[in-house]
């Protein structure tokens, strides 16, 4: 075959080549988002040990209304020296039976405490499930991103390869420079370090997915599907109002502020005394004459008397209080970091729909038939090879952009998901 003559078949694979490019890589054998999120919210060591903690605070609640266990008291009241139990009138076998009492609201506003801290855990437990699934998310689009690049760049790869054969047979038939074959093969040389560099990003977010799904990292992961472009709407005002209402952070902090509401009327409940009732009953044994002596009962109420409150009890309503104003300027900041984080997120994803659409209907099509322009002006000498590279080096580029800006939005509204509570759709 002469120089010409392969110059035409090549010149046929490369747009062949273009054409195969452009096509979507087979989806068969890929990972469910949704199974990998089950799975890490199964499997996950960090959720299983808030969830455990939930369990513990779920325990304490009874604990913190129940009454003090009762005191049994056994003993000899006015025994005299000579140990003689029938001597002396008021010598007794004692048995006694006491009993602390908190003032009336105490045991309440405990299982109230122990109640909204148990609640606030729960809310805990669905604020981590929410991280966990985001952050899958976010390694899934990742993932995804890493080997769409790495498909556009094998692709573009197998291009380059063609058009440094074209240039190679022109420089041999004295039709190029050799500057052209140097610059093809640098291009070429370009795209196997990108998939050096591809390949190991895949690593690193294969091995981020198994760390939150709790799998060993030796375990292979099916390829992701790749995203799609979101063709909803965005609603600001209502999720505006989903992060004031279903946030599961936010609703922690509100029923810890309750929390500690309660906490400070327990403060000031210390104020009042407990009672401390203990009943005793008496055996008297008969005189020496063999007279019989009543047997007796004893019944006392004792309270402690909060004598020093100042040292004691005032800090401790003052402590109460400051915990309870520190956790609601937490709620409003939180709060205000939230709804500003949804403004940059939903910024994202309106910006990152535009750009993805402009690619799509627009910037794509154009570059690709700049590079078929330039393919046909090269083979009758109108343009330069160096042109030729640079527009198809353009059409990657753009492909590229185009897969990234539609992780970018399927990301960003994993985030908005994950700052409002709800799911998008």
């Amino acid at each position: 075959m002469n120089p010409r003559s392969a110059l035409i078949v090549s010149l046929v694979i490369v747009l062949a080549t273009w054409e195969v490019a452009g096509q979507s890589p087979v989806q068969a054998g890929t990972a469910s988002l949704d199974k990998l999120i089950a799975e890490a919210l199964q499997n996950n060591p960090e959720l299983q040990a808030v969830s455990r903690e939930q369990e513990a605070a779920e325990q304490r609640i009874a604990p913190a209304g129940a009454l003090d266990d009762p005191m049994l008291e056994v003993g000899v009241v006015n025994l005299p020296t000579s140990f003689q139990f029938n001597r002396e009138d008021m010598t007794m076998k004692m048995v006694g039976l006491s009993q602390r009492l908190p003032y009336p609201g105490k045991r309440g506003l405990r299982q109230d405490v122990a109640t909204k801290d148990a609640q606030a855990a729960a809310y805990g437990v669905q604020e981590l499930k929410n991280r966990v699934t985001r952050d899958v998310k976010l390694a899934y689009f990742d993932l995804s991103l890493v080997i769409e690049s790495t498909r556009i760049t094998e692709n573009n790869k197998r291009v380059l390869e063609q058009l440094s054969k074209i240039a190679e047979a022109r420089y041999s038939v004295g039709q190029a420079s050799q500057a052209d074959v140097l610059k093809a093969q640098t291009q070429l040389s370009r795209m196997t370090d990108e998939l050096i560099k591809l390949d190991r990003e895949r690593r690193i977010f294969e091995a981020e997915l198994h760390r939150l799904m709790g799998s060993p990292s030796i375990r292979p992961t099916p390829p992701p599907r790749a995203p799609q472009l979101w063709e909803g709407s965005l609603q600001p005002e209502l999720l505006r109002d989903a992060v004031l209402t279903s946030r599961p952070e936010l609703r922690a902090l509100q029923t810890k502020i309750d929390r500690n509401e309660r906490a400070v009327e327990l403060a000031r409940k210390d104020y009042y005394p407990d009672f401390d009732v203990r009943l005793w009953y008496g055996q008297r044994d008969k005189t020496p004459a063999g007279e019989r002596r009543d047997d007796m009962v004893t019944l006392t109420v004792a309270i402690n008397l909060p004598l020093w409150g100042a040292s004691k009890q005032g800090p401790r309503v003052a402590e109460a209080i400051a915990m309870r104003e520190q956790t609601a300027r937490m709620f409003d900041a939180r709060k205000n970091e939230m709804l500003s984080q949804l403004r940059q997120q939903l910024a994202s994803a309106a910006q990152s729909y535009q750009s993805a659409k402009l690619y799509e209907t627009t910037v794509l099509t154009q570059s690709r038939l700049a590079v078929e322009s330039s393919l046909a002006s090269y083979r009758v000498n109108r343009v330069d090879f160096l042109t030729l590279l640079d527009n198809q080096m353009t059409v990657f580029n753009y492909e590229i952009n185009f897969a990234t800006v539609v992780v970018n939005q399927n990301k960003a509204l994993a985030e908005i998901e994950f700052i409002t509570g709800k799911s998008i759709s």
